[in-house]
């Protein structure tokens, strides 16, 4: 998906107030659009909702070319990756009120660098092992998908504020 939107200016730190948009400006793989949700964009990252309401379930998609695995990073955007993963969990947990955060790196179906976070709760249908393949995706319903996206921003923005 590209935009007209001028590229963040890189930073060494998350202080997601400034950063935020909607729209991304680099090339997602098709699976990866077709998958999930805009929510927003950090300085490094892209955030996306899947579209699978047994889970709720963000990826932070790093807006660099050709990025396969974490290393391929250079180490300041690395060091920036960890930052916003922490900040995307800390959200998720907050507006999930989830029992626990699975974070990964996968890459085995979709090669372009994306990182997995998913609020887990013990009624989940895959609790306790993983998610992949238990059950099929399940459509949000309702606007139900657009009221989390909204939800997370409400909260990007609230840690946005504390962190000013």
């Amino acid at each position: 998906m590209k935009s007209n939107l001028k590229p963040y200016a890189r930073s060494d730190t998350c202080r997601p107030n400034d950063r935020f948009e909607l729209m991304t400006f680099f090339d997602l793989n098709p699976r990866l659009e077709g998958d999930s949700l805009p929510v927003l964009d950090l300085a490094l990252s892209s955030i996306r909702l899947m579209k699978d309401a047994n889970y709720p379930w963000l990826l932070v998609v790093p807006r660099k070319p050709d990025l396969v695995e974490i290393i391929d990073l250079d180490e300041n955007d690395q060091l920036q990756l960890m930052r916003e993963i922490a900040m995307v969990s800390r959200v998720l947990r907050e507006v999930t009120e989830c029992e626990k955060l699975n974070v990964g790196a996968l890459g085995n179906q979709v090669s372009q660098l994306h990182v997995h976070i998913v609020a887990r709760f013990r009624d989940d249908a895959a609790w306790p092992g993983p998610i992949w393949g238990v059950v099929p995706p399940r459509s949000y319903e309702n606007d139900a998908d657009q009221h989390l996206i909204d939800r997370l921003r409400s909260s990007f923005s609230a840690l946005a504020e504390l962190e000013n």
